[in-house]
């Protein structure tokens, strides 16, 4: 088992193979994946969209697309028995990652929604939310706010000052972290950005361990969780 409360370089693919089977008490995670472009018809005479994303390779950063039979079966085996997934996605992604994940062990808990309170342009219908897959390994397990808590959940998104192109705020992560795991658990995130999974886990008190593959992403997570270390002892 690697050292708690760390986030390793590297990529998870080859670190979960560094953990022991059966070690983790909750995954928490925001895959990279493929993400939908708007086209083209940026013309004078153009009536589509102001602010769609234009680029059309589907990438938002440099280390992108994970197939989700690459890390999803590691993830079940790590877990514990009992335990909760809970996984970002987008409708691009959504039923292959609910696929491998089924393949993989897991049983579909529910299906959440991130209310965002800010839109996305399109030029179908503007985009206010994420979607979140809430699976279990084995029998079901309650999340501890027994009857408070409903699927959609209203959380402000980060607008500007973004240290991550996808940051989800971390009163978002807190809320899924404390409905599923307890006071010292070890909450994993393979793919940790800017470390927002970990500092969720300073917020409430869980140990953490998570990857995060490009370099520039990884000194932005290490910088902001030594911060913020420094800022609780104050």
């Amino acid at each position: 088992m690697l050292e708690l409360n760390k986030i390793y370089n590297m990529d998870c693919k080859e670190g979960m193979k560094l953990l022991d089977d059966n070690s983790i008490d909750l995954v928490v995670t925001d895959p990279p994946y493929k993400v939908i472009s708007g086209g083209g018809g940026n013309g004078a005479n153009s009536i589509r969209p102001k602010g769609i994303l234009t680029r059309h390779d589907g990438k938002l950063f440099n280390h992108t697309y994970i197939k989700p039979n690459e890390w999803i079966p590691d993830i079940y085996r790590i877990l514990k028995e009992g335990t909760h997934c809970y996984i970002f996605t987008n409708t691009l992604n959504f039923s292959d990652i609910l696929l491998e994940s089924r393949n993989s062990g897991f049983k579909l808990h529910n299906i959440l929604v991130w209310e965002k309170n800010n839109c996305t342009p399109s030029q179908f219908y503007m985009k206010n939310c994420e979607y979140i897959l809430f699976l279990r390994k084995g029998k079901a397990k309650w999340i501890n706010d027994i009857g408070g808590s409903k699927t959609v959940h209203k959380f402000n998104n980060i607008i500007g000052n973004k240290k991550h192109p996808t940051e989800k705020p971390t009163d978002l992560l807190d809320f899924y972290i404390n409905n599923s795991s307890n006071i010292s658990d070890i909450v994993f995130d393979p793919f940790m950005g800017s470390g927002s999974t970990a500092i969720s886990c300073l917020n409430t008190n869980r140990q953490y361990i998570g990857f995060e593959l490009d370099e520039t992403y990884y000194n932005i997570a290490e910088k902001r969780i030594d911060d913020y270390k420094n800022k609780l002892k104050l």
